[in-house]
């Protein structure tokens, strides 16, 4: 079916040119933002009080007061578009008393995040000649160690460490340090700790079993908040078709390559799904949604809500199928530290080549980014069940691919590949949107540990390294 057809037989052929539906934009897909309350992060600079440095690192030629505001303008943008309250130390550290009053502040009043930003390493007495002593780092260490369990991130600019200081604050629990000369890596230390807060304000909606509960995690803190499996089918029921499922279908109707298998039935469903899934989320004050699909699918009561979680992943909203919480909680932290959706997927090795194929019908469009515009796609039905629709989400060939998953809430498993190809279903089996990667360290595909990982556009490993550390999160390799 072409567009012309689907406006055709829809009748919102004239909704559409009204509206401009053809980039949608819906009112129920609010932006999934974050809670209204802000993490305040404390922010001290460890240096001695002075008005320069002299001889040693970094240097006669490291102008204090201008680094210092090029850092406080770096973070100030920083916690403005992330939403994070800035709380600064009024005099630099460098003093055991000025040590002690820092460590009596953040245990009277614990911030959601500490960042300790060392301006210095060593310098010259000039009247002696002889080296002063490093007490920054020493300062570092001492707060570090006795700042109890806060996150936080030492910063070390270029000129201000070698090896041996950085190694002082190496293997503290809690506890990231960073050492660049890419000052704009403050931003991604603000946006680590705005993802800490988040993750543990974070609900998602699991419709699965009979019962209601609250199940809080260990360790990052989300909730998996338990509906009864009936409730969608209840709110289905109840919900009447509206111009806003009509631009939801529509949207996909002209954005798509292709339509194979679904009819325009089948779509304005699909967009029925999408609604009724954001409302009970809305009414549930859920962050993101996953649900035991596969029975109810199964016993034909209902069609399959595919097309709905390639759309929540693509807003920035955990969208996970079969009621699986491991990898929805790695959505809800890809979608906030990296503003880009990651693809459930099931994991199929292919011995011949030794890669991994990840196949599954919910994959997102938005890889890039969710500001990006979107990979092609093809309308397809749910393989499975030749049901409804789902997207054929073409990758990016030579496309370089993290993979992660929580194994459980304390612990995540990552690794790298590369997109070689996209598998057709038919000929082949398996799910819509089938992927293939050449893992990276990986001598048998057979060896990467884990089921619904994600795929995620990017070779993120190291952030996800860096975040486990500030996060107390352990990570391993996924091969």
């Amino acid at each position: 079916m072409n567009r012309r057809g689907f406006l055709k037989t829809a009748g919102i052929a004239g909704i559409a040119a009204n509206m401009g539906l053809f980039e949608y934009a819906s009112g129920v897909c609010a932006s999934p933002g974050q809670s209204g309350a802000k993490p305040r992060v404390k922010v001290a600079f460890l240096r001695p009080d002075v008005e320069r440095f002299w001889l040693g690192w970094p240097g006669v030629s490291y102008n204090i007061k201008d680094h210092e505001r090029q850092y406080r303008d770096i973070m100030a943008g920083a916690a403005d578009r992330l939403g994070v309250d800035i709380e600064y130390v009024e005099h630099p550290v460098s003093s055991p008393e000025r040590v002690s009053a820092l460590l009596d502040q953040v245990k009277s009043s614990p911030p959601e995040g500490l960042l300790l930003i060392v301006m210095y390493l060593i310098q010259v007495d000039e009247k002696s000649g002889g080296y002063m002593d490093i007490s920054a780092w020493k300062d570092a260490q001492t707060i570090a160690k006795s700042r109890g369990n806060i996150p936080t991130i030492v910063f070390s600019p270029m000129g201000t460490s070698f090896t041996g200081q950085l190694n002082m604050t190496r293997d503290i629990p809690g506890v990231f340090t960073a050492a660049t000369q890419d000052l704009n890596w403050l931003e991604t230390g603000m946006r680590m700790f705005r993802t800490i807060f988040d993750m543990k304000n974070t609900r998602i909606c699991i419709v699965a079993g009979d019962t209601t509960l609250d199940r809080p995690l260990d360790t990052i803190g989300t909730t998996l908040h338990y509906v009864p499996n009936d409730r969608f089918g209840a709110e289905f029921r109840k919900a009447d078709t509206t111009d806003e499922m009509r631009q939801i279908a529509e949207y996909y109707t002209s954005e798509a390559k292709m339509i194979v298998e679904p009819d325009t039935g089948d779509i304005m469903t699909a967009a029925k799904n999408y609604v009724v899934i954001r409302r009970i989320m809305s009414a549930e004050k859920c962050n993101g949604y996953s649900m035991d699909c596969l029975g109810p699918i199964g016993m034909h009561r209902m069609e399959p809500p595919c097309m709905t979680m390639s759309r929540l992943q693509d807003e920035g909203i955990v969208g996970a199928c079969e009621a699986y919480w491991l990898a929805a909680i790695s959505q809800r932290l890809t979608n906030l530290l990296f503003e880009r959706p990651g693809f459930i997927q099931d994991p199929a090795p292919n011995t011949i080549n030794n890669t991994l194929i990840g196949a599954h019908c919910t994959s997102p469009t938005k890889l890039f980014g969710f500001d990006k515009p979107h990979e092609p796609f093809i309308l397809r039905s749910h393989s499975e069940s030749g049901m409804g629709v789902s997207l054929q989400v073409l990758w990016r060939i030579g496309q370089k691919v993290t993979v992660m998953q929580f194994a459980d809430p304390g612990t995540i498993n990552v690794g790298t590949g590369t997109v070689v190809s996209n598998i057709d279903t038919p000929p082949a089996g398996g799910c819509r949107t089938s992927v293939e990667l050449a893992m990276d360290n990986c001598s048998d595909s057979r060896d990467v540990k884990g089921f619904h990982q994600l795929f995620i556009y990017g070779d993120l490993e190291r952030t996800f390294r860096a975040y486990g550390e500030l996060a107390g999160i352990k990570v391993l390799p996924i091969a």
